[in-house]
């Protein structure tokens, strides 16, 4: 085999393909692909991948005050979605991303266009373990202007007398 030939495989051989992912240049651009891609995940409806973004012992907050989840209970509540093929479908619209000082831990919220809530805000801890981001905590909410909370107050108020009385 040439000097030529053997360069030319070398070179072949060592440069990355279409399919294998670009290490992020910094932290931040780390965290948002970890985030964009566990959105990604639900809107694509692969439970694997969107569940294997969390800690073990990871707290999933959801819009209604009874949603507390574990991750494992998030995620049995979450399978029937997963199952028909259609689970959410949320995109950043913003999103704001800081450290810890020993890079250990980030902390984020994220501005979201959502296909089913309109506007919706997320919020969240990730923690880094292995050279790997995972995300221990997430609160998804709806931002309610400042204008129209006194009426929704009232209505959850309503709701929650109703749901006593039942």
């Amino acid at each position: 085999m040439s000097t030529v030939t053997l360069l030319c495989l070398t070179l072949l051989a060592s440069t990355p393909t279409a399919k294998t992912p670009a290490k992020p240049a910094t932290p931040t651009a780390a965290v948002n692909a970890v985030l964009d891609d566990w959105h990604k995940a639900a809107s694509q409806a692969d439970e694997a991948r969107y569940f294997s973004y969390f800690t073990p012992d990871a707290v999933y907050m959801g819009t209604d005050a009874t949603e507390r989840w574990t991750r494992d209970e998030f995620r049995a509540w979450a399978k029937p979605y997963f199952a028909k093929g259609q689970a959410w479908s949320f995109t950043a619209v913003s999103r704001h991303v800081s450290f810890s000082k020993d890079g250990s831990v980030a902390w984020f919220d994220e501005a979201l266009s959502t296909n089913n809530m309109g506007p919706a805000r997320g919020s969240g801890v990730l923690v880094k373990s292995g050279g790997t981001w995972k995300i221990a905590h997430y609160n998804l909410s709806v931002p309610i202007p400042n204008d129209l909370l006194p009426e929704f107050t009232e209505r959850i108020a309503a709701h929650a007398k109703k749901q006593q009385a039942q």
